[in-house]
């Protein structure tokens, strides 16, 4: 991110993340998962396979998209909502809509 981008995004209050570790988990075995699929295309392997793979990738990220999202709503947009803070509810309603495409 830029430092134009940062300076935008700034808030009253802290970010606080209690999955880290969790979030940080399943993206290293989804990175690991998805260099698998890479393999199996290098390979030559049967399409139909490379796809649910593929489906299975998806589902792990979307799957930690969920648990960043619950903690985002439980400490974040809390503190934001209780200091007023209505521009990281547009950014929570704008990354909602990215995430969902």
């Amino acid at each position: 991110m830029s430092a134009e981008k940062n300076t935008e995004h700034m808030h009253s209050h802290g970010h606080y993340h209690t999955h880290t570790k969790e979030v940080s988990n399943r993206l290293a075995r989804a990175i690991g998962h998805l260099q698998k699929v890479k393999q199996m295309v290098d390979s030559g392997e049967d399409c139909s396979e490379v796809l649910v793979q593929l489906a299975a990738v998806k589902s792990a990220i979307n799957n930690t998209g969920k648990v960043i999202l619950k903690d985002h709503l439980e400490h974040c947009i809390v503190h934001a909502v209780e200091d007023g803070d209505e521009q990281m509810l547009k950014e929570l309603n704008e990354a909602i809509d990215k995430f969902l495409k």
